[in-house]
Order: C-alpha cells, then structure tokens, then sequence
C-alpha cells in the first residue's frame, strides 16, 4: 500500500470535504462566519454606528415618545441633507489622508455668491448656481497646487483658506449680513416642501436592494469564473430583501407624515454615485491606494498628484453645493450656512460614519450614517428642551469614541496581518 493511498489530494474523500467546505461558505451560516472573521480582524464596517444610533434612537424615544414620530423624522431627514453633501466631500479628503478645514466657510461663501448675483444682480438662478459651484471648485484647485507644487500642508492652507472664505462671505453680504431668497422659488420650495409622492418613493426604494443584488451575483459570477467559492443564490436573494424590506417600510413610515423629501433624496442619490466611483472604478481604487501608501502607489503608476487634486476639488465643490441647500433650506443667503458648527459636523459626521483619519479606509455611506447620528442627537435634545451645549458635548464624546474604535480596529487589522 503506497504512502499516499487514501490520502492523495485529488482523492474522491477529500475533494467530497472541500466541496462541503465551499458550500458552508457560500450559505447563509457562512456568511455570517465571514462576516464573524472580519470583525474579529479590525473590519466593522458600519457595526459600530449602526449600534450607536439604535441607542440614541432608543434612549431619545422613551424619553420623548414624538422623537421617532413621522413628522419628525421628515423634518429630520430635511436637516440631515445639506450637512451631508458636505460630508460626502470630507470623505473623499479623509481617503486619501488630508483634511479641508474650510468647508463650512466655502459652503458659506457659495451661499453669498447665489443670494448677490440671483437677488441683486438679477442674474437667472442656474446661472447664479453655476457660479457658486464653479467657485467651489476654483478653492478645491487652488488647495490641490498648494498641496501639490508648493508642498503647503492640508492642514495650513485649509485653515487659511476657513479664516479668508469667512471674511469674503461677510465682506459680499455687506453690512446686512443676510440676503432673502425668493419664497415662492422652486430653489426654496426644493428646500423647505417638496416630498416625493408616495408611489415614487416606494419606486425608489426598492432601488438600493436591486442594484446590491445585481453587484453581488457579478460578484459571484467573477469569483466562479476564477475558480473561487461564492456566495449562494439565496443568501444573495436574503440580502437584497431585507435591504428592501426596511427601505419600504421606511417610506411607508414617512408617508404618515409629509413623505419622503426630495432633498433628502437628491443627498442619497449623491451617496449611491460616491460609493461606486469609490468601489468600482480605477479612480476609486486608487484614492484608496495613495490613502494607504502614497509612495507604493507612485511606484504603481498612479498620478498622485491628479489623485490628491481630485479629491480637493471635489470636496470644495460639494461643501458649495451644501452650501446651496442650506440657502434653500434657509430661504436666505445668510451666515448659518458657514459657521463653524457646520464645518465641524461636516468633518464629524465623516468620522463618526466610519471614514478613517489615516486615510485609505472609508465609504461615502460613512457620511450618511454618520450625519443622521449627528443630526439625531440635536433632534432628541431640541424636543427634550435641553441647552445645545449638551449637544456639542455628546456630539463632542461621540466623535471621540469613533475615533477611539478607529484606533483599535485600525491595530488590529495590523497584528492580523502580521499574523
């Protein structure tokens, strides 16, 4: 009887146990060990926020019963989308391991510019739109060559850039500080009342669990075409339907109250495109390249200077377009839409969502999740009638503790490597 008799890699025993092996993987048990393994390696993903933000929800509606009330959430939803965009353009910064300090002041300096040249100028509200985001991105360009020829760190010409915009912005509203908007403006109407109707909202609902089935099974489809184990048709089909089940009861909820809003939609829809300019194309691979290791990605070929000059303009231009729904939202091209509160809610609630300070690691669902914790904790605290000065400070311990389980995951995913 030979040494291998029985044993031989390509016997039928063995090849029968691995089968099994890829079977287990691919179903919903799994799954869940897969989903086990990455946590017990440093990946969590959005599991702490997600907790987080079932505690505060929870702890806001025993001690207030209308937190979680239709209208509420409606109001809040309104709330949470100019913040957000913003948000959404501290992301991209984050992944490659800068920050933009200036947003709240260039989302306030996009603001003057559409109450001027719309309201005192006379000049039509797209064009006047068009401004205001061309000049958000002129910043983003100009932070990207003192980053890139001049060697200015982030740090210092964001900074510069949050003192000199907030002066422009005073400087532009004049002594009145505050520009009124037209009230019966389709900007304004976009801003304070429009809500999709309800057929619509279901439609779009049902959106984000097709379009993670669709990924999922070519996903699947490629790891079967290289001869790796894939996940099973029904844990794909499980998947997609829980995430639709909770979006339509999330509208459905909604449509108690006001519905939906637009605004709120407009924010997601930028969220979905982020996330798979970031995921799914060269560009996205490679802010997640130069984020982890901006020599080897030089060495990889990656420009990273366009790379660096991408992800500043693209900032800039989405703190202009928050700025411009806050003006919406406000009515008024005034000095709200870039204080300092919206600067440092913007950089939190990326934090907060899960992007990583030390760049290379994060999602633009990180700005949503994140600005819905944020923006729920002044909800709760507004209704309870207690001082925002509770606000800035749990905010303040919540930003910490994501910071903190930033840290950690960010260790241990280097000891298991070293593993």
């Amino acid at each position: 009887m030979s040494p291998d008799s029985g044993h031989h890699a390509d016997s039928p025993a063995l090849l029968d146990r691995g089968d099994t092996r890829l079977k287990d993987r691919s179903g919903i048990a799994g799954a869940l060990k897969a989903f086990a393994d990455r946590v017990q390696s440093g990946d969590l993903g959005s599991l702490p926020v997600v907790i987080g933000l079932a505690i505060i929800w929870t702890v806001f509606q025993t001690l207030n019963p209308v937190f979680l009330s239709p209208r509420n959430l409606v109001n809040l939803l309104f709330d949470c989308s100019t913040v957000g965009v913003i948000s959404l353009g501290i992301v991209c910064v984050l992944m490659v391991g800068e920050i933009d300090l200036s947003v709240g002041s260039v989302s306030g300096l996009s603001s003057a510019i559409l109450g001027v040249l719309w309201v005192r100028l006379g000049w039509p509200p797209e064009l006047a739109i068009l401004a205001a985001l061309a000049a958000g991105c002129l910043i983003g360009c100009l932070y990207a060559l003192l980053f890139n020829r001049l060697g200015m760190p982030s740090f210092v010409s964001t900074l510069a850039g949050l003192l000199g915009f907030l002066g422009l912005q005073l400087y532009i509203l004049g002594p009145k500080g505050s520009i009124n908007l037209p009230y019966e403006s389709p900007l304004v109407t976009f801003g304070q009342l429009l809500v999709m109707p309800a057929p619509v909202s279901y439609a779009l609902a049902a959106v984000p669990g097709a379009l993670t089935l669709v990924r999922r099974l070519r996903t699947a489809r490629r790891r079967r075409a290289s001869g790796l184990s894939s996940r099973a048709l029904g844990g794909l089909l499980l998947e997609a339907g829980l995430i639709t089940v909770v979006l339509e009861g999330m509208a459905y909820y909604l449509n108690f109250a006001r519905g939906v809003p637009w605004m709120f939609g407009l924010f997601v829809g930028l969220v979905m495109a982020m996330n798979y300019a970031l995921r799914s194309t060269q560009w996205g691979r490679s802010m997640t390249a130069v984020g982890g290791n901006r020599e080897a990605a030089r060495r990889a070929g990656i420009d990273v200077r366009l790379i660096y000059a991408s992800a500043f303009a693209l900032c800039s231009t989405l703190a202009a377009a928050g700025g411009l729904l806050s003006a919406a939202r406000l009515a008024s091209s005034n000095l709200q839409a870039g204080t300092v509160d919206v600067n440092l809610n913007a950089i939190a609630a990326a934090v907060i969502g899960g992007t990583s300070l030390f760049g290379g690691r994060g999602s633009a669902y990180s700005a949503l999740l994140g600005i819905i914790v944020i923006q729920s904790i002044a909800s709760g605290l507004t209704l309870l009638d207690l001082s925002s000065s509770l606000r800035y400070m749990i905010t303040g311990g919540v930003l910490a503790i994501a910071v903190v389980v930033d840290s950690l995951a960010r260790r241990s995913r280097v000891s298991h490597g070293r593993a």
